[in-house]
């Protein structure tokens, strides 16, 4: 997972892929959600799943929510919808070489397209930099499979 507010794979995931000449597949770019542009985050089709991620009262609900209003307010700055700055924010990283999107009408598709063919200049990502800094997840619970059970375990890594 990667997006605007996950970005732990900038502190060794991208590094070891561009050492080695890969690229990377990265999913989620809208972060569940959040970053949909949608008033309310709630209504999200993971929020289901995990209704607590998406609870704005705790604190990490509420870095996310003031995040995302910055960030849209960025997006409308840019000209852009707040979905296709996250979109072009992925594809900006020279080790990402594609991203899944999850659109679920034609409406979404579109305007994720848009987003992907759109090339941010540095000062835009050097704003959102600025909102929640490289190399860090606003809650490192997004990032679920960011931990191999190999090295979570002991006991596994012994095998």
């Amino acid at each position: 997972m990667y997006s605007i507010f996950t970005r732990k794979p900038e502190a060794a995931v991208f590094p070891a892929v561009r050492r080695h000449g890969l690229g990377a597949l990265t999913f989620g770019p809208l972060n569940g959600g959040w970053l949909s542009g949608r008033a309310d985050p709630h209504t999200a089709h993971r929020a289901t799943r995990r209704p607590a991620a998406y609870d704005s009262s705790t604190p990490t609900g509420q870095a996310k929510a003031s995040a995302a209003g910055k960030l849209a307010a960025l997006a409308g700055e840019a000209g852009m919808t707040l979905p296709q700055l996250a979109t072009a924010f992925v594809l900006a990283h020279p080790a990402v070489t594609a991203v899944l999107i999850g659109p679920r009408t034609q409406d979404q598709l579109d305007g994720l397209l848009a987003g992907a063919g759109t090339r941010l200049p540095d000062d835009l990502l050097d704003r959102i930099d600025e909102i929640v800094p490289p190399g860090t997840d606003l809650d490192p619970a997004d990032n679920y499979a960011a931990t191999p059970p190999s090295i979570e375990h002991a006991r596994l890594r012994r095998r």
